[in-house]
């Protein structure tokens, strides 16, 4: 007779990193977000608003 491909009970994690995924993924999406809203501040103190504004549209008119 054939088994079926799942078994009826899942397997559980039981190692120290089972249900970290999550947390290291939601950790890592907000260290780079600020390393981006630090450079963008970076960037405006040390060009001014003008030209950080012309840069920003510039980079946008050559991606589209």
């Amino acid at each position: 007779m054939a088994q079926p491909l799942h078994p009826a009970h899942p397997l559980e994690d039981n190692s120290p990193t089972a249900g970290r995924t999550p947390s290291v993924l939601l950790w890592g999406g907000a260290c780079v977000g600020g390393l981006m809203v630090i450079g963008a501040l970076a960037l405006w103190f040390h060009y001014g608003s003008q030209v950080f504004f012309e840069m920003i549209r510039t980079g946008f008119a050559a991606c589209f």
